[in-house]
This record gives structure tokens, C-alpha cells and sequence, in this order.
């Protein structure tokens, strides 16, 4: 994206943010507690690989369950997560010996998708790695393999040949129905301790993080639930025990202070969803890229500076030489805070992408990443007040 500020998003400079909260975990405290072996239990069974992921579960269900109740349901599914790294260290020409490979080992964790065997985790956890284990409880564990990974959303999906009875699938909810306040729950193994449940609320929506190459994740939920070291990976579970969430980054104080103050991360399901059905499809996942940073139109808006519609997205910032720009959209000139948020106004305000109505930018984004780069989309927007409709060719998310 281009031009400044950047608002609803968090500055670099005021935040020293922790990102790859799992990858990092060594292995000798856990050690202690006896939580990790490397006993590898047999395989049962080949599953057959089941469809992309299930569609969500109503948003608007009433359902609300214990914590206790959650931890029940849910923990089975929850998996912790052992990458094995061996690293050569560089010839050293003042000695004569050979160097040692050095093996490191790193938690996180995980979990189940589907009664295929597939497992949700954050790409940083198993990065570099040439072993992965996944366990679901005391010291036994299982080979994984990795069906694929995406940098640019910091996910990946693993394989385990296990029998479908024995796994426990979570039901994914909506992250687009996700509102500041809701109670969450977060289900992992900070430090190796195994199926640990912490509880908390969402502190906010549309946050933006980034990737472990650079690629900004829109859209994140962030929450005052605890999440530390070994969390990442790990589900974000709403009251009626759906995933709304992957667990992700956390917000540190600062160097002396690298464990939890009350600010995490978690990648939206509805990312997830997506770009695990890809990976499970393809091996791999594409980005089909517009080019635009939008904030939804509220009423408080509408009525202040008198905008043509009370609903859609009101374009902030557009990226140059991107789809977006080649078809004329037009970003904020102006940058104001209302009720303590801000706002770029002044920009083009999107209503519909390929006739499908958008009001927020979950929506757009969700809409666009069911194309591929090279497609075109049809985009209902007011410019300058006028309604108009435009063409724009997708581009290719770019990233290191």
C-alpha cells in the first residue's frame, strides 16, 4: 500500500510486536516436565482426503457453552506440534575436525481439520523443519507430513494417517460475524504445557499484522485472551466452541518483557479456510491481489460528511500500478477521526464486487480471493458521488 497514515492498524514504531510466538520454543523446559517424548505411535489407518474445508456455522447461533464445556468438545482436536530443525554451522578453516550438525527442536501447536487427517498450523512453527510430530496428548507421538504452506498468511496444513474415529474435527465458525466484546477461548500448549485453555475477549477487529515475509494479514482479531511461546497455531474458539481464529503473534512490552500482556493476534478463520482449501486442493496457495485498503462505512460517517450511501467500503488507500489503480479507484485525500478511530476520507466508496453486495472489508477480501491473479471483477462504486461501475484485471499479491 502506499501513502500515510495508516489508520485501524497499529504503527510499527509504537508496537514491538512478537510475531512466530511458536517457532521459537525450545525444548528443554518441557523436557523437565515430562510433557514431550519421542515415542511415535503406530499408524492405524490410510483416511481417504476428504473436500476443502466445511462452510461456516451460523454466526448468529444462541448456543453458548461453559468454558468448561469447550475445553470438552474442542481440546481433543487440539494437537501440539514438535519441528525438528539440523543445521551444518560453517566450515571453520582453523580446524581440522568436521563441524557438528546441531539439531534444534521448536513447539507450537495445531489442530484437526478434517476425519482426513489434516491440521491446521501457523507456517512459522514449522518452518526450516525437516522432521514434524504431532501429538494429542502425553508422550506419543505421530510422523506428519506437510500437505503445504503459504508465507504470505503465516498457515500451513500438516497430514496424519490416523484413524477417522479417533480424530475430532473443529467446527469453524465466521470471522466476519466476530464483534469487539465477544468472549474467546484459546486452546494450546504455551511451553510445552499440553491443552492449556485460556479465556479473554475480543479487544478489537481489522487489525493488520505480517507475515513472516513482510505480507500484511488484514483483517486479524486481536484478544486480551493469554497466548504465549508454543500458543501459535493453536485455535481461537468463540462461546458456542467454533474456530473463529489461528492463533498467531503476540504484543510484548518490550525486550525484557517477551510473554503475554494481553495483546495477541489470531489470523481470521475465513483466511483460513480459504487457503487451507487451496493448499489441500493444490499444494499451494495463489493470491489474487486488487490493490485496495478500504474501512466500512458507518452511519456516524454517512451523516457527518454526507456520503451517497450508508453502507460499503470507503476506499483508503490504493496501491499504484495494481488493478485497482488501472481501473481509476480513487483512495481517501482526507484523514479524520471519528469516535476515536480514523478514517481517510474523500476516496471512492465500494458497494459490490462481481454483484455481490460488500460491507466489510472481509467481504471484499473474501471476494477476491476466490479469484485467481488475471481475472477481471466487476466493481459497483460511487466516485465523487456518482454511481459507476468498473473493471479491474487481479494482480498477483506480491511478497518477499
Amino acid at each position: 500500500m502506499v501513502g500515510r497514515p495508516r489508520f485501524l492498524f497499529l504503527r510499527a514504531a509504537e508496537l514491538l510486536v512478537v510475531a512466530l510466538v511458536g517457532a521459537g520454543l525450545a525444548l528443554g523446559g518441557a523436557a523437565l516436565l515430562g510433557q514431550l517424548g519421542e515415542h511415535t505411535s503406530t499408524t492405524v489407518e490410510q483416511v481417504t482426503s476428504s473436500a476443502a474445508p466445511a462452510k461456516p456455522t451460523t454466526q448468529t447461533s444462541t448456543t453458548t457453552l461453559t468454558p468448561e464445556a469447550i475445553y470438552r468438545q474442542d481440546g481433543p482436536g487440539v494437537v501440539q506440534i514438535t519441528a525438528t530443525s539440523v543445521t551444518q554451522s560453517a566450515p571453520d578453516p582453523f580446524n581440522f575436525f568436521p563441524s557438528t550438525p546441531q539439531t534444534s527442536k521448536s513447539l507450537g501447536s495445531g489442530f484437526v481439520l478434517d476425519r482426513a487427517g489434516h491440521i491446521i498450523t501457523n507456517f512459522h512453527v514449522i518452518q526450516g523443519a525437516q522432521k514434524v510430530q504431532v501429538s494429542f496428548s502425553g508422550q506419543d507421538q505421530l510422523p506428519a507430513t506437510v500437505v503445504g504452506k503459504d508465507r504470505s498468511t503465516d498457515l500451513a496444513v500438516l497430514k496424519i494417517d490416523a484413524h477417522a474415529r479417533a480424530l475430532t474435527p473443529l467446527p469453524l465458525g465466521d470471522s466476519d460475524g466476530v464483534r469487539v466484546g465477544d468472549s474467546v477461548y484459546a486452546i494450546g500448549n504455551p511451553f510445552g504445557l499440553t491443552r492449556t485453555l485460556t479465556t479473554g475477549v475480543v479487544s478489537a477487529v481489522q487489525r493488520q499484522i505480517f507475515a513472516p515475509n513482510g505480507v500484511p494479514i488484514d483483517s486479524a482479531i486481536q484478544t486480551d485472551a493469554s497466548i504465549n511461546h508454543g500458543n501459535s497455531g493453536g485455535p481461537l474458539i468463540d462461546a458456542a466452541g467454533r474456530v473463529i481464529g489461528v492463533t498467531s503473534q503476540i504484543q510484548t512490552g518490550g525486550d525484557q518483557n517477551q510473554g503475554n500482556v494481553g495483546i495477541g493476534f489470531a489470523i481470521p478463520v475465513n483466511t483460513v479456510r480459504d487457503i487451507a482449501g487451496q493448499i489441500i486442493a493444490n499444494g499451494k496457495a495463489q493470491h489474487a491481489f486488487l490493490g485496495v485498503s478500504a474501512a466500512a462505512v458507518t452511519p456516524q460517517l454517512k451523516k457527518l460528511f454526507n456520503l451517497p450511501t450508508a453502507t460499503g467500503l470507503l476506499v483508503r488507500e490504493v496501491t499504484k500500478g495494481s488493478g485497482a489503480a488501472k481501473a481509476g479507484i480513487k483512495g481517501g485525500s482526507t484523514s479524520v477521526v471519528v469516535q476515536g478511530e480514523s478514517y481517510m476520507v474523500g476516496g471512492d466508496i465500494i458497494t459490490a464486487v462481481d454483484g455481490r453486495p460488500v460491507k466489510t472489508y472481509d467481504q471484499l477480501f473474501a471476494v477476491v480471493q476466490q479469484k485467481h491473479p488475471g481475472d477481471t471483477v466487476k466493481i459497483e462504486l460511487y466516485h465523487d458521488n456518482s454511481k459507476r461501475t468498473v473493471t479491474a484485471k487481479l494482480g498477483t499479491r506480491a511478497g518477499p
